[in-house]
């Protein structure tokens, strides 16, 4: 059986890459859920939001961010003039852990060659990481997203080049924490001075 990062390296395009995850049986996580939750959104956006896995209404749907986080979300890109339609949106796991778990970390690192070929394909002009597990994921690093936000961050690229990462708070833990709320919109201040700034 091919690895998962054979597979994802051998997908040339978004779609192709969605229908490799389908196949793919190598994540256990697949067994327990009721359907693939690959990405939402324009595959020509320009920015890149990366959350933690699937909840239940997501998993239901097979489409990330559909509860009631993603209905925060979507609000929250509205603030800056933004719809869901003119992002892209995705998971570092693509199936829902049953009762909602934190995913482990060799979950993590088995659908992680599959999210890392969706930032090559997309090539997004800015990352945002929703919430501290996406960014040390794919970062690399230690410290909680209380810590990460409002720090300009990079993910590397396989070619040498980089991509300007943010991080801030998840959608649900803004839910739980509504205070935290004006961090959030801060961040998103900065999202948006980002995309005024800077052009293609």
């Amino acid at each position: 059986m091919q690895s998962a990062r054979e597979t994802a390296a051998a997908c040339a395009d978004l779609a192709a890459l969605e229908a490799a995850l389908a196949d793919f049986d190598g994540c256990a996580l697949k067994d327990t859920a009721l359907n693939l939750c690959f990405a939402d959104g324009s595959p020509e956006a320009e920015i890149m939001l990366i959350g933690e896995a699937p909840g239940a209404e997501e998993d239901r749907r097979g489409k990330p961010f559909v509860g009631p986080s993603g209905r925060l979300l979507d609000k929250m890109l509205g603030s800056i003039g933004l719809a869901r339609g003119e992002v892209w949106i995705t998971n570092i796991i693509f199936w829902r852990p049953p009762g909602n778990r934190a995913p482990t970390s060799a979950e993590t690192a088995v659908c992680q060659p599959f999210l890392e070929r969706q930032i090559e394909l997309l090539r997004p002009r800015l990352i945002v990481f929703l919430g501290g597990a996406a960014a040390r994921a794919l970062l690399g690093l230690e410290e909680g997203v209380t810590r990460l936000r409002g720090r300009r961050l990079a993910y590397p690229l396989a070619d040498g080049g980089t991509v300007p990462a943010l991080v801030t708070f998840h959608p649900a833990y803004l839910l739980r924490q509504p205070a935290q709320k004006r961090l959030a919109w801060r961040d998103l201040l900065t999202i948006r001075r980002f995309l005024q700034s800077s052009s293609r």
